[in-house]
């Protein structure tokens, strides 16, 4: 009988050393990932820490040239309506070209 308990207490001692020896390595690569993620968070930090200003200044850039865009169209706009008035006005008057003046002498050769 205490060949018995001897050997069960062996085996469940070996189970539990295995057992401590698994989460020991398991330990060893959680705290390896933590290491690279760690590492990774800082170089993704170094990268985006100045991203903030930079997204307000691309958006102040953005409306500012939609403000000249809109400015832009206003004015093409505007001389659009001035080359029709043009046109238009051209149209109702009467041509002021200068008529060929036929007395004008030619030289004779």
């Amino acid at each position: 009988m205490v060949t018995v308990v001897v050997i069960l207490n062996s085996l469940i001692g070996l189970a539990c050393l295995y057992a401590a020896w698994r989460v020991w390595r398991l330990k060893r690569t959680l705290a390896a990932i933590a290491d690279v993620l760690i590492i990774a968070e800082r170089n993704t930090h170094q990268v985006l820490h100045g991203a903030p200003d930079a997204i307000v200044k691309g958006q102040l850039g953005v409306y500012q040239l939609r403000q000249q865009t809109q400015q832009l169209q206003k004015v093409q706009q505007i001389m659009a309506l001035v080359g029709l008035g043009r046109s238009l006005w051209q149209q109702r008057t009467p041509s002021r070209r200068q008529k060929p003046n036929l007395n004008h002498r030619r030289n004779p050769r």
